[in-house]
């Protein structure tokens, strides 16, 4: 008997998760607009509640139209499962929430969208909870870093806002020896550049606003489950190991084995926290996946052909993209993202912080936005914006120097917006 064929990723990219609608036979996903399900019975219902069977109850947990895209990110991430989520902040917050206690931290790498840094740094304090930000291309400070209280690593595979590539690999085994889960973000990768969980990540966290929907619609997020975490093998993860009281003692681990992270999160996590996506989000993000290798293809095309060009011009001081030859993470990089680096990187001035702000005012066919991943290419003086939360020396740590500004460039043609850069830096 022979194997089963394995689909490739641009086939799974429109079909994994999606089957017809059986009522209508709609081959496109229904936007399924409905708070709550019909019961069968009584019996049925109370299975329901209490996590012996898996099915529909209020679209605050599950909801058909976002199960399918949960399962199309999992299915592409070569993860169990998935929970999806109101945006990529949620997921962090929900990656988090079964790990961490208070007094409990988790280690995070500097290399963070500043969001990010803001979120760990200050919000989650307010649950007990803290962060250690340190350098993940010194591995011995990772290790240094970690202690009793540690319940997470964090990073990006491709950071925000420079494009850094993370050694995924050597912080995977880190978190290996420790006996911690690896959180790693690929919003800026995508699972058709990078395969955390392929590196060792135990979980994947994504902002689906960006490349996964990839044309500036809707918000969203995602936390995939690798299912190679062994939650029960200390007592450091007693929400997935030790009873659930909400549960009548059930425990999630030892029930749902390798999918107790996902059924923690829909069961505890979007019951308790709300972080709920909403079924047309699901739909446009949906939508856009079915696109994402042809897109990812021109974005990493582009930005190569516009990173190279600003290398060479001469009021650039630096271009970050890890994709040119020059990029001290180019070898890395050919490792980690094997098919390209993805459309996001940085280039510093030589002028500083003053005359990014001219360039920013000076685009026409870049939009200054606070967003990332859109077909359409967008700029942004980071220090002044996302970043400007953090102090300066934050700041530089992150990638994000008062004289930086961040592009993610689209898929239009690379000649035109080579033009258009041209002509602000002429005004500079």
């Amino acid at each position: 008997m022979s194997e089963e064929r394995q689909l490739g990723f641009d086939t799974l990219q429109v079909h994994a998760g999606a089957r017809p609608d059986p009522a209508t036979g709609a081959r496109q996903t229904p936007i399924y607009q409905t708070t709550a399900y019909v019961f069968r019975d009584a019996d049925h219902a109370a299975a329901l509640f209490n996590l012996q069977e898996v099915g529909y109850i209020y679209s605050r947990l599950t909801n058909p139209t976002v199960a399918v895209l949960a399962e199309r990110i999992a299915t592409l991430e070569g993860g169990v499962g998935a929970v999806c989520c109101s945006s990529g902040h949620a997921a962090q917050i929900m990656a988090l929430f079964p790990l961490m206690e208070p007094g409990r931290n988790v280690v995070a790498s500097t290399r963070a969208y500043g969001g990010t840094v803001t979120q760990f740094s200050k919000t989650i304090t307010r649950f007990g909870w803290s962060a250690k930000f340190v350098d993940f291309d010194d591995i011995d400070a990772v290790k240094a870093a970690i202690d009793e209280d540690t319940r997470a690593i964090f990073c990006e595979a491709v950071a925000n806002p420079g494009g850094y590539v993370t050694d995924l690999d050597a912080i995977a085994k880190v978190a290996d020896e420790a006996g911690l889960p690896l959180i790693v973000d690929n919003t800026s990768g995508t699972p058709y550049l990078v395969r955390p969980i392929e590196h060792g990540a135990t979980l994947v966290v994504h902002s689906t606003t960006k490349y996964l929907t990839g044309n500036g619609t809707v918000t969203g997020g995602a936390i995939v489950d690798s299912g190679k975490f062994d939650w029960s093998a200390s007592d450091k993860f007693p929400s997935l190991s030790a009873p659930e009281p909400a549960y009548h003692g059930l425990k999630f681990h030892e029930t749902f084995g390798p999918l107790a992270f996902t059924f923690h999160g829909i069961a505890v996590g979007l019951r308790d926290l709300g972080m709920t996506m909403n079924p047309q989000a699901a739909h446009y993000t949906l939508m856009g996946i079915e696109t994402l290798s042809l897109r990812m293809q021109r974005h990493c095309e582009n930005a190569l052909k516009v990173a190279s060009w600003l290398e060479t011009h001469p009021k650039v001081a630096a271009v970050t993209y890890a994709g040119l030859p020059s990029s001290p993470y180019a070898e890395r990089a050919k490792r980690i993202c094997p098919r390209g680096t993805g459309g996001l990187f940085t280039f510093a001035l030589k002028d500083g912080y003053e005359a990014c702000v001219k360039l920013v005012d000076a685009v026409n066919l870049f939009s200054h936005v606070a967003n990332l991943g859109d077909t359409r290419s967008l700029i942004i003086h980071s220090a002044s914006t996302t970043h400007r939360q953090l102090t300066e020396e934050q700041q530089i740590a992150a990638g994000a120097a008062p004289n930086v500004l961040r592009v993610s460039i689209g898929i239009e043609d690379a000649d035109d917006l080579i033009a258009d850069l041209d002509q602000a830096l002429a005004k500079v």
